[in-house]
C-alpha cells in the first residue's frame, strides 16, 4: 500500500476485533492504540492512547448483538477521534443493526434505521462503510457518504470452486421474494438456473413456506440470504425443498450471521448440508457448527479502505 498525505489509521471497539486485526494486516498496518472498557455502572469508557490529529481514522464496529452496547461503543469512540482532531473518520461497519427497521409497518412505527444513521452522523462520523444492508434505500438515511460493499462475490468464488464443471447439477434459490434479485444476480454469476420460495409471515421471526416456485427435482440447491437471525426461514426453506421439492442437496450462503434464538438448534436438525457465512457478525464458539463454513471479508474491506484512503472509486471493485 503506497501512503500519501495524512497518514491512516484503523481502531476497532469490542464486537468484532478478529476483523478488525486482519483489516490492518491486509493494509500492512497496526491496530490503533485504543481502550474501550466498561465502567462498573455499565458506562462506556474509551481512551485513545495515541495521536490522532489530522489522520483518517477508521473505526471497525460491527452493531450485532449486543446491538445498542456496540453501537454506543461506536458513537463514543467516534466523538472521541472528532475532539482529538482527525482529519476524517469512517464507521466502517461490517454489519449495520437496526437496518431491518427502515420502514413503518404499520401505524406509529419508529424508523429505527433513520434514527441510528442521525446518530451517527451527529457523533462525527464523515463517512460509512458497510455491506449488505438489510434495505439499500437505508444509504439515503445518511446525511454524508455510504460506501455499501456487497458480499456475493466472496460466496459466489466459493460455490464456484465447489460446483466446478457440474452447473446443470445445481439450483440457486430465494428463500423469499424479498431476495430474487440478490438471487437471480446470484445464479448469474454462478450459470446457473434459479428458483423462489413463496412463503407467508403470520408474525414477527415465523414464517410458512406455501410452494416453490421453479425446478429443484434431482438438483442441488443453494440457498442465499443476506442474513440469518433465528434461521426460522432459511431452515423451513430448506425442509420444503427436500419434502416438496425433491431436491437432493440443501447448502446455504450468507452474509450476517445473527444465529439469535433457536438458530442453532433449528440448523442442528436442519437438511443443510453446508452453510458458508462472511464474518461481518462473529461467530462463537458455542455456536460454531461443523456444517459451518467463514469466509473473512477483512479483504474486501481493506481494499475498499485503501480506495477511500486515496480518493478512489469503491464502485469499481464490483466491475
Amino acid at each position: 500500500m503506497s501512503l500519501h498525505g495524512k497518514d491512516i489509521k484503523i481502531f476497532s471497539g469490542n464486537s468484532n476485533p478478529e476483523v478488525a486485526k486482519k483489516i490492518a494486516e491486509c493494509l500492512g498496518l497496526k491496530l490503533g492504540n485504543s481502550e474501550v472498557k466498561t465502567f462498573s455502572d455499565g458506562e462506556i469508557a474509551v481512551s485513545l492512547n495515541e495521536s490522532v490529529r489530522g489522520s483518517d481514522c477508521f473505526i471497525v464496529q460491527s452493531t450485532c448483538a449486543p446491538v445498542n452496547r456496540n453501537l454506543m461503543e461506536l458513537l463514543i469512540m467516534t466523538d472521541a477521534l472528532k475532539r482529538a482532531s482527525a482529519g476524517r473518520i469512517t464507521a466502517v461497519m461490517p454489519y449495520y443493526g437496526y437496518a431491518r427497521q427502515d420502514r413503518k409497518a404499520k401505524a406509529r412505527d419508529p424508523i429505527s434505521a433513520k434514527l441510528v444513521a442521525d446518530i451517527i452522523t451527529t457523533a462525527g462520523a464523515d463517512r460509512v462503510l458497510t455491506m449488505d444492508l438489510h434495505a439499500a434505500q437505508i444509504q439515503g438515511f445518511f446525511n454524508i457518504p455510504v460506501d455499501h460493499l456487497v458480499g456475493a462475490p466472496l460466496l459466489a468464488d466459493y460455490f464456484k470452486n465447489k460446483i466446478g464443471d457440474n452447473v446443470e447439477d445445481y439450483v440457486v434459490v430465494s428463500p423469499d421474494l424479498g431476495s430474487v434479485t440478490r438471487a437471480r444476480n446470484f445464479a448469474a454469476k454462478l450459470g446457473c438456473p434459479f428458483a423462489i420460495i413463496n412463503k407467508r409471515r403470520p408474525r414477527a421471526n415465523e414464517c410458512e413456506v406455501m410452494n416453490i416456485i421453479g425446478e429443484v427435482r434431482g438438483k442441488k440447491v443453494i440457498i442465499v440470504d443476506d442474513m440469518i437471525d433465528t434461521a426460522g426461514t432459511l431452515c423451513n426453506a430448506a425442509k420444503a425443498l427436500i419434502d416438496m421439492g425433491g431436491a437432493t442437496e440443501i447448502y446455504a450462503g450468507a452474509t450476517h450471521a445473527v444465529l439469535s434464538g433457536p438458530a442453532i438448534d433449528r440448523f442442528k436438525s436442519s437438511p443443510i448440508k453446508e452453510l458458508v457465512l462472511l464474518d461481518t457478525v462473529p461467530v462463537g464458539e458455542d455456536k460454531m457448527l461443523d456444517k459451518f463454513k467463514i469466509i473473512s471479508v477483512a479483504p474486501i474491506f481493506a481494499e475498499a479502505i485503501e480506495r477511500i484512503y486515496e480518493d478512489k472509486p469503491v464502485s469499481n471493485m464490483f466491475l
